[in-house]
């Protein structure tokens, strides 16, 4: 039996708060997955009672298996989950090469619905504190504080998709002839929107992070969730007259929730 999971990030302890037996380095292996080398950490652990594949954003794949496993078996074990190990692999480099919002330095490129801006980092001259969005970039103004501004960047963003996707549920459900309760922008950690069954529609602020056509999925999915509470024929049709490349967004959005949120993310 095999036991996988991406890490976002990792754990020590275990889920009842007891910290975990270290398992012991065997050393770093290669095997060729799809074409592609694919290098892994080996560990054997006293405590594992299968084969456990690790994903970490920073050092990739790590593979721990139980003390009595029979190492020549590994390589086939590997290819049967070949798809699943580079998928992930893949998110993790996404992850690692976004900076966090917390650690944005003067000229570092910040994601804004498909495009890069540059960040020009103005906090130290004594402007009122604030982030504009300029045609060349985004300016950061009036304050030294780190924390002050990863605050700042989340409420530009948060701005941001209060206005933009407020915009696009009036349109829509406006030619749909639906009504909603409230929209709220909230920072989910599972959902990048949610539609209660008061009406009231629940974006992730950082659908401004995603490109254009992905946070428009989104959208067009919550808002019909308006005439169908379901993920029923109906509704999955009503999805695609409205946005009829709803599948590639959703495998962008499948294929990217790691660096947006550390953790996997869905529409619901």
């Amino acid at each position: 039996m095999i036991e996988a999971c991406a890490l976002w990030p990792f754990r020590s302890k275990s889920r009842d708060g007891r910290r975990r037996a270290r398992p012991v380095v065997i050393g770093e292996r290669q095997i060729d997955l799809q074409g592609q080398p694919v290098s892994y950490l080996l560990k054997r652990s006293s405590r594992a009672r299968r084969v456990r594949l690790e994903i970490r954003e920073k050092s990739g794949l790590a593979v721990v298996v139980p003390p009595s496993y029979r190492l020549g078996d590994l390589d086939s074990l590997l290819r049967e989950k070949q798809a699943w190990i580079l998928r992930h692999l893949a998110k993790a480099r996404h992850a690692a090469a976004v900076p966090a919002i917390g650690d944005i330095r003067d000229g570092d490129l910040i994601p804004y619905l498909g495009q890069s801006l540059r960040v020009t980092d103005c906090r130290g001259d004594g402007s009122p504190s604030g982030v504009t969005l300029t045609p060349d970039g985004l300016l950061i103004s009036g304050t030294s504080d780190a924390h002050r501004l990863q605050s700042l960047l989340e409420q530009w963003y948060r701005s941001q998709a209060r206005s933009i996707l407020r915009q696009r549920v009036d349109c829509l459900t406006s030619r749909l002839g639906l009504g909603y309760g409230r929209i709220i922008i909230r920072g989910q950690k599972t959902r990048w929107g949610s539609c209660s069954h008061k009406g009231t529609l629940s974006f992730n602020w950082r659908l401004m992070m995603v490109p254009e056509p992905v946070a428009d999925y989104v959208v067009v999915h919550e808002v019909a969730h308006l005439r169908e509470m379901n993920h029923t024929q109906r509704f999955w049709k009503l999805v695609a007259e409205e946005c009829p490349r709803w599948r590639e967004h959703r495998r962008w959005l499948d294929n990217h929730s790691a660096w947006l949120t550390a953790g996997p993310v869905r529409a619901g």
